[in-house]
């Protein structure tokens, strides 16, 4: 098992090198739904927090009322992958609606992007634009190199 300081930095730079994501959760029956999702990722030496603009559709708020976990999984045609296992919860202020908006304004492409291209989607106070945090409880970084036996290291932490 490696350390959040040895593996977080790995899954933020695979993780904005692949950009898009698929984010599962689960229903009232424990059924499984997953959609592709553009979050962004900050690491500061002690925690890894995972950021994403998305719509609060019915659907989603009622998996994460059920349950508030979820798979985040990035692939690549490579066989990179990353996987964080995360609680996932809703952000309703203003304060973290404006800064993850301007957070996208600021990351380089093609993590950072404007939010005001998606309809709907004017401002960080639009009625459609809601913020999702993502908290790790575990992380795996799985380089392709490595399935193919070529080189490389599987890293794994576990809070």
């Amino acid at each position: 098992m490696n350390t959040l300081a040895q593996t977080a930095p790995a899954f933020v730079a695979m993780a904005h090198s692949i950009v898009w994501c698929n984010v599962a959760t689960v229903d009232s029956a424990n059924r499984p739904r997953s959609r592709v999702l553009h979050p962004f990722w900050e690491f500061d030496g002690d925690h890894l927090i995972g950021w994403v603009a998305t719509a609060a559709t019915p659907i989603k708020k009622a998996h994460l009322a059920h349950s508030s976990y979820c798979s985040v999984n990035y692939w690549t045609t490579c066989h990179d992958t990353c996987v964080a296992e995360c609680a996932a919860s809703w952000c309703e202020d203003n304060q973290t609606k404006l800064w993850v908006w301007n957070r996208y304004l600021e990351l380089p492409e093609p993590v950072g992007y404007n939010p005001a291209i998606i309809p709907g989607w004017e401002g960080p106070d639009s009625p459609g634009f809601s913020v999702l945090r993502f908290a790790p409880w575990r992380l795996r970084v799985f380089p392709g190199l490595v399935l193919m036996g070529q080189a490389g290291e599987v890293l794994t932490w576990q809070a």
